[in-house]
C-alpha cells in the first residue's frame, strides 16, 4: 500500500478527517477529535501507527517483524506498522480496529452525528 492508498482508506470512515496538527510531515487521521491513525509522510519504507487492543497488539509484536510497539504512543495501546510485506488485508483490519476502538469510547451524542445507524 502506498501513503495516498492508506490516506484515501482512512478517509473512507465515517466522519474521518485529516491534518497536521504537529508538524508538516506527520498526517494525522481523526474521528471525533480523536487520533486513529498517525503516519509520517518522510518515512521510508512507509510506517503508521495505530491503536490497538493490548492482547492482539502482542500477538502482532510476536507474528510479524513490521509490527512494533508504537513509537512516540503508549506502548500497551499503539502499533507502529511498517507497511513493506504486510498483506493489505491485514493493515486495512488494523486500520478499521484502530477506528473502531477510537469510535467506540465517543460521547454517544458525537457517535450520532458521525453515524446515525451506528451503534
Amino acid at each position: 500500500m502506498t501513503a495516498e492508498e492508506l490516506r484515501l482508506y482512512c478517509l473512507t470512515k465515517n466522519g474521518a478527517t485529516e491534518g497536521f496538527p504537529f508538524d508538516k510531515e506527520t498526517l494525522v487521521f481523526k474521528v471525533g477529535g480523536k487520533i486513529f491513525l498517525l503516519m509520517s509522510l518522510e518515512c521510508q519504507p512507509l510506517r503508521f501507527n495505530v491503536k490497538c487492543d493490548p492482547e492482539f497488539a502482542l500477538e502482532l509484536r510476536e507474528r510479524h517483524h513490521q509490527i512494533t510497539p508504537g513509537y512516540h504512543m503508549n506502548k500497551k495501546h499503539w502499533n507502529t506498522v511498517e507497511v513493506d510485506g504486510l498483506r493489505e488485508e491485514l493493515i486495512k483490519k488494523l486500520i478499521d480496529d484502530s477506528y473502531n476502538l477510537i469510535f467506540k469510547v465517543l460521547p454517544v451524542k458525537t457517535k450520532a452525528e458521525i453515524a446515525p445507524n451506528k451503534k
